[in-house]
């Protein structure tokens, strides 16, 4: 169901997301360490094959995310299947798995984000295990058997490396698989609520070989599962809190009788604001992170708490600000909050900061006049991020973005990357042509009212998962937040 304002504020908390297959199949791998996990888990992956054999988003169709959540399936269904059904879907899976493998190289490279987290070396796992079990063929020279190689390379560059919880590789640690768990710092990997980086896939990986059985990582997968499936991170609770207020706070939506139910929401934030670091995606995280710090600065400082700017630029680089330390690829989204952090504390154009983020913003753009970026599937997102947050900045290359996102607009209003038109798309360019309106941009007349008109009719969801992890994930209350952020501000 579609939440009003007082119903989101009322139920977010722990964080709200869709399941993933991939971080389900690695909980069905559990079969003697906890049976009914396991089975709850596995019936979930039995459940959740798409018609064409394979496993992972339907759409968007982003191949990453079917290798990855396919060949984790597979594998649990072939150590585990043992009912008639399950063979017939291991059957159908193989010819997935063939199709999928097959023409690897290209259509790995149509996914313009690119590789999700750790792909690179968790797939090189999985390839070694299903060719072992006869799954796939030998990939040899092809591109998941080159992920093998660049798997083996990394592994002797991070040889002496210890990943513990304060490594952002930890929410990845299955990488580590069965033939280099020398790498994992056993001792000191584990969060405070059992899991290994709030993931269900790396917390399953370490409680069947890292330290086998170990009852707080399954307890605390036990806790996460909804029927049987396992989201990509439990809980996330400050992301899903400053994501969900600066949508509800940007669209005038928390009033003055809102505010009761918005205020501990904002007195948590603030309370885990961590001077000099600034916040992490929840309180249960070790890490903090350039993204959460810079957008709830941004947000609580408007609200009125004000926390200190020395988090923010605690993760500012050469050319760019980071999201995490020792990241390989730098976010753009990142750089844009920051620029809304930035301006929040009254930095002009010309401050050395506001010109590194804008530089590294320019020279991402794609052919001059849009944005995709490695957390979220679809361009419009940060793309109608970035007109909001370099207003005033850069206003000729806002007008370029937003002359870009008027000419992809459906007939009917609505907005879709991959598909013909999804609410959060078209939600995402509503709240930035509303505000690029607001702020005295030119927008012809009737189009924010077209999408509107398109976007009251489509607000229900299931949402299509457009966010980046492991594999493709959708966090539903935040989607929800958008849309009535966006419904809002059209009526402006």
């Amino acid at each position: 169901m579609m939440y009003d304002v007082r119903g989101l504020l009322t139920v977010m908390g722990p964080g709200r997301m869709g399941t993933t297959a991939y971080d389900t199949a690695w909980v069905a791998r559990l079969a003697d360490l906890a049976p009914t996990l396991s089975n709850h888990a596995l019936e979930w992956i039995s459940e959740h094959q798409l018609a064409d054999g394979s496993w992972g988003a339907e759409q968007p169709l982003y191949y990453h995310d079917r290798i990855v959540s396919t060949l984790a399936a597979m594998l649990v269904l072939a150590r585990r299947g043992r009912r008639v059904h399950d063979r017939v879907r291991i059957e159908n899976g193989l010819k997935a798995l063939d199709r999928l493998t097959s023409d690897a190289t290209r259509r790995l490279a149509s996914d313009a984000n690119g590789a999700p987290a750790g792909f690179e070396m968790i797939v090189p796992t999985l390839v070694a295990e299903a060719e072992k079990l006869g799954i796939i063929k030998q990939q040899g020279d092809r591109i998941l058997g080159r992920l093998g190689q660049m798997r083996r390379a990394k592994l002797a560059k991070l040889k002496g490396i210890k990943i513990n919880r304060y490594v952002t590789t930890a929410l990845s640690a299955e990488l580590a698989g069965e033939d280099a768990l020398d790498m994992l710092d056993i001792d000191n990997l584990q969060e405070s609520n059992g899991s290994v980086g709030n993931s269900p896939s790396a917390t399953a990986h370490f409680a069947m070989y890292a330290r086998p059985g170990d009852r707080e990582a399954l307890l605390y997968l036990r806790d996460v599962l909804v029927d049987g499936g396992a989201p990509f991170v439990s809980p996330f609770e400050n992301f899903e809190r400053i994501w969900i207020l600066w949508n509800l706070h940007i669209g005038g939506l928390l009033t003055r009788d809102i505010m009761p139910l918005a205020q501990p929401h904002i007195d948590s934030l603030e309370a885990q604001w961590k001077p000099g670091q600034g916040l992490g995606f929840s309180s249960t995280y070790s890490l903090m992170d350039g993204d959460d710090t810079s957008l709830g600065y941004d947000l609580l400082t408007d609200l009125g708490h004000p926390v200190d700017l020395e988090a923010v630029l605690g993760f500012e680089e050469k050319d760019h600000f980071r999201c995490f330390n020792l990241e390989v690829n730098a976010s753009i989204d990142v750089n844009i909050h920051v620029l809304g952090a930035l301006r929040r504390a009254g930095c002009g154009v010309d401050h050395p900061s506001v010109q590194k983020a804008l530089g590294f913003i320019r020279k991402r753009r794609l052919t001059g006049k849009y944005w995709i970026d490695k957390w979220n599937a679809s361009p419009f997102y940060t793309t109608a991020h970035a007109i909001i947050f370099c207003q005033g900045y850069d206003d000729e290359m806002c007008q370029t973005a937003v002359d870009w996102i008027l000419k992809m607009q459906n007939s009917n209003g609505a907005w879709g990357f991959y598909r013909a038109a999804t609410a959060e798309e078209t939600a995402y360019c509503l709240q930035a042509l509303s505000l690029w309106r607001k702020a005295g941009g030119k927008v012809p007349g009737g189009r924010i009212e077209l999408g509107a008109r398109w976007l009251r009719d489509h607000t229900e969801p299931p949402y299509p998962p457009l966010w980046i992890g492991k594999s493709l994930y959708c966090p539903d209350l935040l989607v929800q937040s958008t849309i009535l952020s966006a419904l809002a501000l059209a009526q402006g």
